[in-house]
């Protein structure tokens, strides 16, 4: 049976408190306060520097099972090393600490740079490196370098890995960039916003949306237009699309009885990401 889960685009943000956060809340106490009204949260710090398993016990500690934690991909991966030559990177990066969350570790997200074109060679090669399961990612972990000062591969239980691509670049959208991320598995991600083109390929078992602000990238609040977005959700958790849906080919998407959806508010300038997503989860239901 498929889920939908509502969340925020991270949970460190100061000018929430008073808002969202009561005013005496502690920093440490943000994401246990997070994580007892919404269902999944995307960790940003991930994309800035390796993390450390004590930072991921600690995320794990602070939320109930049934969370889960969406991973951003290391910016090291996506921007610098522009997906290639990434085999020691992404080792790197899943021996950190990211497999610490267990079962509760959601989608990874890699966030392409706008200055990326597409090449499908460098895509299918990138993907091929994606591990598909906890297993397989603890075995890339192991060739991890000294920069992982601290390696911890997780429990040994096996768990799926799920991968998500958030792209910007007008050339990523053609039917050779779906076919490959379907070819993979790996999701494209419905990403709105004002400052680059947004569809709604299907490329996966899965969707996965991000909400960045519907006039001001990060800035703005979707309001009354929530109940709208819960109408395209509703659809794709039935696993069904908008009658409108903002495609890129005519493929039918992979076919399943219901689909996880995960959704996530990055309008987080003026506390409008914790209302808009409360909003949501109430409209939802």
């Amino acid at each position: 049976m498929g889920t939908v889960r509502v969340g925020l685009s991270g949970w460190s943000y100061d000018e929430w408190d008073g808002g969202f956060y009561p005013d005496d809340l502690p920093d440490g106490e943000r994401l246990a306060f997070v994580a007892q009204r919404f269902a999944t949260v995307e960790v940003n710090g991930t994309f800035y520097s390796l993390t450390t398993p004590d930072a991921v016990r600690g995320w794990r500690d602070a939320a109930p099972s049934s969370f889960r934690f969406a991973v951003k991909g290391s910016r090291y991966i996506t921007h610098m090393r522009r997906l290639d030559g990434v085999e020691g990177a992404l080792a790197n990066f899943f021996a950190a600490g990211v497999l610490d969350l267990g079962a509760m570790l959601g989608p990874v997200l890699w966030q392409l740079p706008d200055t990326l074109e597409f090449e499908g060679g460098l895509l299918d090669r990138f993907l091929d490196l994606l591990p598909a399961d906890t297993e397989a990612a603890r075995r890339l972990a192991r060739d991890h370098d000294d920069r992982v000062e601290s390696p911890s591969f997780g429990p040994d239980e096996n768990h799926r890995v799920r991968h998500v691509l958030e792209v910007r670049h007008d050339s990523w959208f053609c039917e050779e960039a779906v076919r490959i991320l379907r070819d993979h598995g790996v999701a494209l991600a419905f990403s709105h916003a004002t400052d680059w083109p947004y569809v709604e390929e299907v490329t996966a078992g899965f969707v996965y949306l991000r909400l960045h602000g519907p006039d001001e990238p990060y800035a703005s609040a979707y309001g009354e237009a929530v109940e709208n977005w819960a109408d395209r959700i509703r659809r794709w958790h039935q696993a069904e699309e908008p009658d409108d849906a903002v495609r890129i080919t005519d493929r039918a998407p992979p076919r399943r009885r219901e689909r996880d959806v995960y959704v996530y508010f990055d309008n987080d300038v003026g506390g409008h990401a914790p209302r808009d997503a409360r909003r949501l989860r109430e409209v939802l239901g």
